[in-house]
């Protein structure tokens, strides 16, 4: 961090109560916190309104105050790199899937450790979604399977192998059963947790997938694509309920689209998605034209691997080599993304 640091002007900042960032020093400038994880941080998440969680190389899972930098919680079991974190909004359960084959819960009010470890896949943890009720929760892996747990008991409740399926991300379709699953096959499949049966595969994309997320209404889905010098990198929209064609696709990353979020709808902001890439650019986009309504380059800051909305104006990013940046929509004359804050 010293070279980066060197390069950027300090200045104080003051978080109001509300879900935006006052800023007190010049504009442009960056908050710089203490990093929450030693080297690269490979996921985060949303927690509560001004919480978030995050996973990194250093094997730990920290809870940390988006607002200050601060670290709330420190959570340390896993015995390689964590490569997913999840949660529930207003949850004080939080789960991490890792490199060492397992996933584990983690109580916000609870010991240290973990207070539950789900262990059955053969290979890296690669999924993970826990369903809107926190009573289940399904997990994949490089090993080609999908798994789902019962989350009070730990068990596993069913495994399904597909070949040739290495997943790359698992979210839960809100209120319902289903859960979307992107893989390296370049398919994208909806699963009926009941049964743990495919319930749909969409049309199969040119490059792999890489991330998926819906929207709070069920409705839609996005998906990322792999990506380089240009070719692939696009974010696909989907219609849950015709899946046949792509409702459009949002095209401008020159690299992978490592992830992609549904943005909540601001009172300014019109139906909105962000996306992130390999190329350091985080770009927004008009969910109904496909128009990109704002891009950051955060040009030296390591793969761009994890996006989280926090509030209707504020993105969290992690970072490859530079933590977890605090990113936020201003409006004006036209729409802006700016780095407020890293941590």
């Amino acid at each position: 961090m010293g070279k980066l640091q060197s390069k950027i002007s300090f200045h104080s900042t003051k978080y109001r109560a509300d879900s935006s960032v006052e800023e007190t020093g010049p504009v442009g400038a960056v908050q710089q916190h203490v990093p929450v994880h030693t080297g690269t941080v490979t996921a985060v998440a949303a927690l509560q309104p001004d919480l978030c969680v995050s996973g990194g190389g250093d094997k730990s899972v920290a809870v940390c105050s988006w607002r200050s930098g601060a670290v709330l919680q420190r959570f340390l079991g896993h015995e390689r790199e964590v490569t997913k974190v999840t949660s529930t909004l207003d949850s004080t359960r939080v789960f991490s899937a890792s490199r060492d084959k397992t996933v584990m819960m983690w109580e916000l009010h609870g010991t240290p450790g973990p207070s539950q470890t789900f262990s059955g896949h053969d290979l890296v943890v690669t999924g993970l979604a826990v369903s809107p009720d926190a009573s289940w929760l399904c997990t994949g892996s490089r090993d080609n399977s999908v798994c789902k747990w019962d989350i009070e008991t730990g068990e596993c409740l069913g495994k399904a192998t597909i070949s040739r399926n290495l997943v790359t991300h698992l979210c839960w379709v809100p209120g319902g059963p289903y859960v979307i699953q992107t893989s390296e096959d370049k398919t994208i499949r909806m699963w009926d947790s009941r049964e743990l049966q495919v319930a749909l595969v969409f049309p199969a994309k040119q490059h792999i997938q890489t991330c998926c997320d819906v929207s709070q209404d069920g409705r839609y889905c996005l998906s990322s694509s792999s990506g380089s010098a240009g070719q692939g990198g696009e974010v696909t929209l989907w219609d849950l309920r015709q899946t046949r064609t792509p409702v459009r696709e949002f095209k401008g990353h020159f690299q992978t689209s490592t992830s992609c979020v549904f943005l909540p709808r601001g009172p300014a902001l019109a139906p909105s998605v962000a996306t992130s890439s390999s190329d350091s650019t985080v770009k927004v986009w008009d969910r109904d034209t496909g128009a990109c309504l704002a891009t950051l380059c955060l040009e030296g800051r390591g793969p761009l691997a994890s996006l989280a909305a926090c509030a209707s104006s504020t993105l969290l990013c992690a970072s490859g080599n530079s933590g977890i940046h605090v990113l936020r929509l201003r409006d004006g004359a036209d729409l802006a993304l700016e780095e407020v804050a890293v941590f």
